[in-house]
């Protein structure tokens, strides 16, 4: 699984204090620090990415090769 912040992204902060071990304040604004989510952490990622306001978080499952 996959996540990453879109243009959407205002800054708010909530995914950074939920889940600051995959995302960080970049100028004002939020970035994945680690694009693929651990096994164990997806339910947090989805739960954060749903969570979010304006829906700046995108989760993608991996296509398979």
């Amino acid at each position: 699984m996959k996540v990453k912040v879109n243009e959407n992204c205002i800054g708010c902060g909530y995914c950074v204090s939920a889940c600051e071990e995959y995302f960080e304040f970049v100028d004002g604004y939020s970035k994945a620090i680690k694009e693929n989510v651990d096994a164990e952490d997806i339910e947090k990622v989805t739960n954060v990415s749903e969570g979010c306001p304006v829906a700046a978080i995108e989760v993608e499952e991996e296509k398979a090769a």
